[in-house]
C-alpha cells in the first residue's frame, strides 16, 4: 500500500489520504453548519509510531478478510492499551475503587459535556529550554496567570490544554525516540512540560474541569502518579497526546473529544477536535 505524507509529516495510506486529506478541513463554506473549520487535534494510532507508553501493550493492527485472500470483503482486528494515541483518563486508571468518591469511575461513564467547551490554548514551548534529560519543567500558575494577562481570563467551562509543540517529535523516523522513550525509559532526553498540582488547583478553581496536553502523559517523565491521583480524585479529565495544537488560536475555537465507549475503562483513545465557530 502506497504511503503519502500528511500537513505535518504524519504518514497516511492512500485511501485515508483521499477521504481526509487536511488536517485542517474548512466546511462552513459548502455545508450548513454553524461553525467554519474542524481541525483534528488526534495523533494516527500505528505501529510506526511511539503512542503507547514504554512497556505497555503495543497497537497491533492485523488483517482477518482480504481481497487478496479471496474474501469478497475485508476486515482486521486490533489490540491496544486504553490509554494509546490521543486518549482521556478515567479515575480507574490511577485510583482504587474504594478511594474514588464520585460517580463517574470508568471511562464509559465519563460526562461527555465535560469534555467539550471554549478552547484555551496556553504556550508552554519556552519553559523547554529549562527541561534536562528525563526531568520534566513544571508549569507554574504564574504561567497561567501572565497568559491571562496577555490573551484572556479563563472562564469556568473552558478546556484548558498546553501547547509544547511535543507532537513534532512524531512526524520524523529520527526523532520519534524523543517523543517517549528518551525521557521516560533510558533518560537522555528532555522531559516534556507538564502543569504542577497547584496550576491544575488554580484553574479547577476557576471551573476548568477539562484539561489537555501534546505529550504522552500529563504527568512528569520522571513519575506522574501524584499529578494523576490529586486531579483524578477531584473528578477532572486530562485529555492526552494531542497533535496540531500550532494549527489553532490561542482563544476562539471550541474544543471536543468523544473517547470510544468501552466498558469499564481505565481510559479511551478517541478523537478530539477544535472547532471554528461563526463569530
Amino acid at each position: 500500500m502506497a504511503s503519502i505524507p500528511t500537513a505535518h509529516g504524519y504518514v497516511a495510506s492512500n485511501e485515508e489520504a483521499c477521504v481526509n486529506d487536511k488536517i485542517v478541513n474548512n466546511v462552513g463554506n459548502h455545508m450548513h453548519w454553524p461553525f467554519d473549520e474542524l481541525v483534528d487535534l488526534s495523533v494516527p494510532i500505528s505501529r510506526d509510531l511511539p503512542v503507547s507508553w514504554p512497556g505497555h501493550h503495543g497497537f497491533e493492527h492485523t488483517k482477518w478478510r482480504s481481497f487478496n485472500a479471496g474474501d469478497f470483503y475485508q476486515t482486521s482486528y486490533f489490540t491496544m492499551d486504553e490509554h494509546c494515541g490521543t486518549h482521556c483518563d478515567a479515575p480507574a486508571h490511577f485510583m482504587r475503587p474504594e478511594e474514588f468518591e464520585g460517580s463517574c469511575y470508568y471511562g464509559d461513564l465519563l460526562p461527555l459535556d465535560m469534555m467539550h467547551g471554549p478552547l484555551k490554548i496556553i504556550d508552554v514551548r519556552p519553559l523547554r529550554a529549562t527541561s534536562h534529560d528525563g526531568i520534566s519543567p513544571e508549569i507554574e500558575p504564574e504561567v497561567i496567570q501572565s497568559w491571562e494577562h496577555s490573551h484572556q481570563s479563563v472562564e469556568s467551562g473552558d478546556i484548558v490544554v498546553f501547547f509544547t509543540g511535543w507532537d513534532r517529535f512524531l512526524s520524523d523516523s529520527g526523532t520519534r525516540h524523543l517523543y517517549v522513550d528518551g525521557p521516560v525509559v533510558e533518560k537522555n532526553a528532555p522531559g516534556w512540560p507538564v502543569p504542577s498540582i497547584a496550576t491544575i488547583d488554580y484553574l479547577h478553581d476557576k471551573g476548568v474541569h477539562c484539561f489537555g496536553i501534546d505529550t504522552p502523559s500529563m504527568g512528569a517523565s520522571q513519575g506522574g502518579m501524584a499529578l494523576h491521583r490529586h486531579a483524578l480524585s477531584k473528578s477532572l479529565i486530562f485529555v492526552e497526546g494531542l497533535a496540531n495544537l500550532d494549527l489553532v488560536p490561542s482563544t476562539g475555537y471550541h474544543f471536543m473529544f468523544l473517547p470510544v465507549k468501552l466498558e469499564l475503562s481505565t481510559g479511551c483513545p478517541g478523537r478530539a477536535i477544535a472547532i471554528g465557530v461563526h463569530s
